[in-house]
């Protein structure tokens, strides 16, 4: 394994949640989400050579895998077959919860999965606890911009978080 290799696999086993949590937002079946959590990683490593690190692993990773689950939501084709043995060692694991925190989590998930794409990455985003300036520079909008529409996207999460039982 080259040192390249090794570095873009620690770097993904590091930030493997943040994937794991846009896969579980973007698609509900669990097979689905194993795809895009493929998929997000292939992507990943196709782009890693094109890393300059001029800004943190963690915000080029957060670009890719959202522009990842956008396209691969519209997409007819969902599966994208990888034979690399490095790449399939990341596996998503549900992670130990109580009942009522499992719950809530599902309830969420639910909501969220009624999004559109765009209010899914503005949510995601939100809960990273990314800054509306953050936010605008990853959408390519304006600050003021991005603050209205996350003010709308946690508006129409809580309308919907309400119709859920």
């Amino acid at each position: 394994m080259s040192a390249t290799e090794k570095e873009f696999l620690e770097k993904m086993e590091q930030h493997k949640g943040v994937v794991f949590k846009i896969s579980k937002m973007y698609m509900d079946n669990y097979d689905d989400q194993k795809d895009l959590f493929q998929e997000i990683t292939y992507q990943v490593w196709k782009a890693y050579p094109s890393f300059r690190g001029e800004s943190q692993f963690s915000t080029w990773l957060y670009r890719i895998a959202l522009n990842t689950a956008i396209v691969f939501l519209k997409s007819e084709k969902k599966r994208s077959f990888i034979k690399t043995d490095e790449i399939e060692n990341f596996q998503i694991k549900n992670e130990d919860y109580d009942d009522d925190e499992e719950q809530n989590l599902k309830k969420m998930y639910d909501a969220i999965h009624q999004l559109n794409p765009i209010d899914k990455a503005l949510i995601f985003y939100y809960l990273e606890n990314y800054s509306g300036k953050e936010i605008a520079q990853q959408l390519g909008i304006s600050e003021v911009n991005a603050r209205v529409k996350m003010n709308r996207a946690k508006e129409k999460l809580k309308h919907l978080l309400k119709k859920i039982p």
